[in-house]
């Protein structure tokens, strides 16, 4: 019952020391490595440092609790805060408590909606942004993350929605910026760049165990921060111009509501429901990797519920909407997290830190959180995706690149939106046009094939055909138009056999287009037949009076149809010599 429930408890039973060790180390590790990033993060959503601190307590303790995956590392993550940005920007100027509250019922609304959806067990509903869309959307928002980003290093002032905007109002002022910005900002990056690719080998050459190594160099983040604080404060850099993050408030989150203005919920709606779709994919498809690795499972609709209870969380907490993020995710797996305790424990560090430490980052520059942000994000970006989906797939690649330009060109909502609806009319355009294909018997063996790939027999009075598709309204009509002009093309016809071996459902639509392919072959003197029926499709064919109407026969295999209709060219076929095994594609 309590697994149920709160299927983040399921591991309670079987805890043991091990685990402890494990979750406590990766906790210390995600701990170190989420201080510098959720402050960076919540500087991009436009909210003030702390609000990255809060999105990183009581979301972690709700995902835990409600959660599926023993190592999704929830919190904020910089495609969702640039999400939250773009929306909120709209409604609020940044820094005024407008701002902050709208990111507040930005949250709650999203929570809202995704425990809606858990509810309802609607998980599959995700499935409709395909990966090009997700890849491209990513890629895009990782550039535009990084293009956003520039400002705060090279100590200018720029803004935008678009690439093309951030980069005229980077150039117009160019000649603005602050060398010793600069300085902190390009060494922060190059620092954080060689510490991602080269700091660990280089300590397990010079003897540490690769442990070891790894968890050094996932707390390169915190490296920079202590070192850039040091020189603000001993050079007096502030006096010089660099910007710093200032006072940050001590102590927990605050609880209380957001805003509960409808006509602001109404405005966020939109946003929301594309921040909960978005950040679940992701979500999901990080921990379902993760899972596999340890050969756990997870559940698509707890999912749902635990990063509906976490953003619900993070509304009333400060916070602002959250998800999965993949390289803290990661991290918290190598580090060894065996349970979502892991995740309480992380959230119990983050709280030490509010509660203790945020004097100790006021002179932290923003060029650092800035160079964080950028080397996370550029790891997203995956401009080979386009090549490689171009060579296997146009239609995707349509659908990819349309994404990209379009969130570059005119922001993240209409990117996603765009992609979405891209994807949707490829696929209807694929389905309205179903692979057909006229087959022929391999000659000494029982099975069928596209004329147009093997060597096969035929019989000059049947027409034999396969259709590698459900069939329903979107290519209905398409199917009857086509399987009557090649009827009536051939006089000598007079069979005309349809394989249903891949049909997994007849809608209505396309029963009547059956009914009336059926009547218009009868009237051309050609009897119509079916093969290899499933039985659900059987089923719903026998409560309608399609079957009572049919000029031919159901046959169990297109063998036996072949056999029945043309019993003298299917017994040669059968009993002719067996072609070498082709290389083709059925």
């Amino acid at each position: 019952m309590i697994g149920r429930l709160l299927p983040g408890l399921a591991w309670v039973r079987r805890y043991d020391r091990t685990a402890l060790q494990g979750d406590a180390l990766a906790a210390v590790i995600v701990t170190i490595m989420l201080i510098p990033q959720s402050m960076a993060y919540a500087l991009l959503a436009g909210l003030p440092p702390e609000v990255g601190l809060y999105a990183s307590m009581a979301p972690l303790l709700a995902y835990a609790l409600f959660g599926s995956s023993s190592t999704l590392a929830v919190g904020p993550v910089a495609v969702v805060s640039l999400m939250t940005a773009a929306a909120v920007g709209d409604l609020a100027a940044v820094g005024t408590p407008e701002y902050r509250g709208a990111a507040l019922a930005l949250a709650l609304i999203s929570g809202l909606f995704l425990v809606i959806l858990g509810v309802a067990r609607l998980g599959f509903l995700a499935s409709l942004l395909s990966h090009p869309v997700i890849s491209g959307f990513i890629t895009a928002s990782g550039l535009l993350i990084a293009a956003s980003q520039l400002k705060h290093i090279l100590g200018i002032e720029a803004g935008g929605h678009t690439l093309l905007e951030l980069l005229q109002s980077l150039g117009a002022q160019i000649d603005a910026v602050n060398g010793p910005t600069l300085a902190i900002g390009a060494g922060a990056t190059l620092f954080l760049f060689w510490v991602r690719g080269s700091l660990k080998p280089l300590l397990v050459r010079a003897g540490l165990g690769p442990r070891l190594a790894d968890s050094l160099a996932k707390a390169g983040p915190v490296a920079a921060v202590i070192v850039t604080i040091l020189l603000v404060d001993q050079l007096a850099l502030q006096a010089h111009g660099v910007a710093v993050v200032g006072a940050i408030p001590q102590g927990l989150p605050p609880l209380a509501l957001p805003p509960l203005d409808p006509e602001l919920w109404r405005q966020l709606l939109p946003a929301a429901v594309l921040i909960s779709v978005v950040g679940f994919v992701e979500s999901v498809s990080v921990a379902q990797t993760l899972a596999a690795k340890r050969r756990e499972r997870i559940q698509p609709n707890n999912e749902l519920l635990g990063l509906g209870a976490a953003n619900i969380a993070a509304g009333v907490t400060g916070g602002y909407p959250v998800t999965g993020g993949f390289a803290r995710s990661v991290v918290n797996f190598d580090a060894g997290a065996r349970t979502p305790l892991a995740g309480v424990m992380t959230a119990a560090g983050i709280g030490l830190t509010a509660l203790l430490l945020t004097p100790l980052f006021h002179q932290l520059p923003k060029a650092t959180l800035a160079a964080t942000i950028v080397v996370a994000v550029l790891s997203l970006v995956d401009l080979g995706a386009l090549k490689r989906t171009w060579v296997y797939s146009k239609a995707d690649f349509a659908a990819m690149a349309a994404t990209i330009a379009v969130v570059l060109g005119a922001g993240v909502e209409a990117g996603i939106v765009t992609g979405v609806a891209l994807s949707l009319v490829l696929f209807l355009v694929r389905a309205s046009r179903p692979h057909m294909a006229v087959v022929g018997q391999v000659p000494g063996t029982h099975h069928f094939r596209n004329v147009k790939r093997h060597a096969v027999v035929t019989s000059p009075q049947i027409l034999s055909l396969r259709v590698d598709e459900s069939l329903y309204f979107a290519n209905a009509r398409w199917l009857e138009d086509r399987l009557y002009d090649m009827a009536v093309a051939d006089p000598a016809l007079r069979h005309v056999v349809l394989s249903c071996a891949a049909v997994n459902d007849i809608d209505a639509s396309a029963l009547e287009s059956l009914e009336m392919l059926n009547e218009r072959l009868e009237a051309a003197g050609v009897r119509f037949h079916l093969s290899e029926v499933k039985g659900p499709v059987m089923d719903r064919l026998k409560r309608s009076d399609f079957l009572a109407k049919l000029t031919g026969q159901v046959f169990l295999s297109h063998y036996d149809a072949l056999a029945a209709l043309d019993p003298e060219t299917t017994q040669k076929a059968s009993a002719g010599s067996r072609p070498e095994r082709s290389a083709a594609t059925l």
